[in-house]
């Protein structure tokens, strides 16, 4: 159904067609006869549950942050069959984000290309969201961001902010120092930048927590951030955010700036998860995000040592059954 619906809905602006698509979801989530249906359509069997962070997961997909920034649809997104849904990313205040257009369909490619630059409503919208019935099973968490206008040296601030706000609403909070649309947030991964920004949000955090790295660091970059992950002891790992890299591409916009998503960051993304898993010897919980499209990307991705799997540019060129697609492949498989 999805694919003939598809080419409709792409002959919208990208950002119009994910608005369209977020009100759609919307309004499954307000109407619970509407609600039903999905889930019934979207119902798996058997579940495939895992414990991780202290928190139990019906099964291992999950919605990546940068889908649903302001709490819009994360209801009727649940009724797809989600393990968990992460929101935002959320900044502290309402913020535009960059000029349009800022997202590009590479639809040769199955990929996007995004220079959102974290618009956001602000965290009291998002809190307003998140408050109130919460569908059954399903882990919640939030992605957390600094404003524009926020210098890197008070980047703690926003952050301690954020995690006051969210850290009851939640069930883990996710710190974003790799998105590469915010000018100078990549150099929060180097080593005494993160370890000073962990060490100030240490004494705040009562949820999980976890860090989102960039698939472009390199081995040394890396094992910095990892030691210094290990050290300030936290929960997990998310592998990974967009590229500002560009495999070979065939779309008209592949040269769009921003970070590229989808089925060309599948290889950096699981290099990323082994060399994560390899370098912490396991010790280290991975949320493997970046071109899981299939069910086979997401065995890959769980091969190479993620415990949970994130999707997004997937559901845009595969559409909602997408998820059951890739659980019910799994669990029977």
């Amino acid at each position: 159904m999805y694919s003939r619906i598809r080419p409709w809905l792409f002959r919208l602006d990208p950002e119009r067609a994910h608005a369209a698509t977020l009100r759609l979801l919307q309004l499954v989530g307000a109407l619970p006869p509407l609600a039903a249906l999905v889930r019934k359509a979207s119902a798996l069997s058997p579940e495939d549950p895992i414990d991780l962070f202290g928190l139990h997961f019906a099964n291992r997909l999950g919605l990546a942050a940068g889908y649903d920034k302001d709490g819009l649809a994360w209801r009727g997104l649940a009724c797809l069959g989600f393990g968990h849904i992460e929101i935002g990313t959320v900044t502290p205040h309402p913020q535009p984000g960059n000029p349009r257009p800022r997202v590009f369909r590479l639809i040769a490619d199955q990929a996007l290309i995004n220079r959102l630059g974290f618009p956001s409503r602000g965290a009291a919208f998002v809190a307003s969201r998140l408050r109130g019935r919460r569908p059954k099973h399903l882990i919640l968490g939030v992605n957390l961001g600094i404003n524009k206008d926020t210098p890197l040296d008070s980047a703690a601030d926003d952050y301690t902010a954020l995690m006051r706000i969210f850290s009851p609403l939640a069930d883990y909070l996710t710190i974003n120092v790799s998105s590469p649309n915010t000018t100078g947030l990549l150099g929060l991964q180097q080593s005494a930048p993160l370890s000073d920004l962990l060490g100030q949000l240490g004494p705040h955090k009562t949820t999980p927590l976890l860090v989102k790295l960039s698939p472009d660091l390199g081995d040394i970059e890396l094992d910095s951030a990892l030691d210094v992950l290990l050290r300030h002891k936290v929960d997990g790992v998310i592998a990974t955010n967009t590229t500002l890299t560009r495999p070979a591409l065939s779309s008209p916009d592949a040269g769009e700036a921003g970070g590229l998503s989808g089925a060309p960051l599948a290889r950096l993304s699981r290099g990323l998860v082994g060399r994560i898993y390899a370098r912490t010897q396991g010790k280290l919980p991975i949320v493997a995000a970046g071109g899981i499209l299939s069910s086979q990307d997401a065995d890959a991705a769980m091969e190479a040592g993620a415990s949970l799997v994130q999707i997004y540019t997937g559901l845009v060129y595969r559409g909602p059954w997408v998820v059951k697609e890739i659980l019910d492949t799994k669990q029977n498989g």
